[in-house]
């Protein structure tokens, strides 16, 4: 995948930070081209936390015209890491947009926890912009210690004033399909229909 990913971009002489998205056919072994992003991507922490590189400078180098400080053979992947967004929105209503003043903003901390947001307690919540609010990462040496990691950061996360979607991925963590990774594409709509059915609602678990 990355070599064809280095080829598409030579191809077009695409200088930049980009990202080229593909599905992969276990069964046969082979990959599929989806598209290309032709900028930094809101998952871009995860990357640099598991390459340790800092993707937003050296875009900015190239911009500059400076060369990459590093090459491809020097990028050596080290751990998991996992990154949620928290959004303004009301996953129990449809994902209903919920704007207005955060009355509260405690972010969480500790070791390989990045919080990256530009709100803050009193920010407000615009309803003509993007509802994200903030994306939690974390990274550990393998998956079942970021998925603890991610677990203990979003108990530690409080957001008042707004409805958030953080007690709906706290739910979503807690599942088998997600802990094991055996979710897939249209997993979700079913596993939220089922809480329903349930009578648990989409973020009781």
């Amino acid at each position: 995948m990355t070599g064809a990913s280095v080829r598409l971009a030579e191809a077009v002489a695409y200088t930049g930070a980009g990202t080229v998205e593909y599905l992969y056919d276990e069964e046969r072994a082979e990959f599929y081209f989806i598209e290309m992003n032709t900028r930094i991507q809101v998952e871009h922490p995860v990357t640099e936390m598991v390459y340790g590189r800092d993707l937003v400078g050296e875009q900015l180098k190239v911009a500059s015209g400076l060369p990459l400080s590093f090459t491809q053979e020097e990028l050596v992947p080290r751990g998991h890491a996992i990154e949620v967004r928290i959004n303004a929105e009301n996953a129990a209503n449809g994902f209903m947009p919920s704007p207005g003043r955060i009355t509260r903003f405690d972010m969480p901390a500790g070791p390989f926890v990045r919080v990256d947001s530009g709100f803050v307690t009193n920010s407000v919540v615009s309803p003509y912009y993007d509802s994200m609010i903030g994306k939690v990462i974390v990274w550990a040496e393998d998956r079942d210690r970021a998925i603890a990691r991610l677990d203990r950061a979003l108990h530690e996360l409080t957001v008042e004033g707004v409805v958030t979607t953080a007690p709906f991925v706290k739910a979503i963590i807690d599942t088998e399909e997600f802990r094991k990774g055996t979710y897939h594409t249209t997993w979700l709509e079913g596993w939220m229909a089922e809480q329903e059915r349930q009578g648990h609602g989409v973020c009781d678990g």
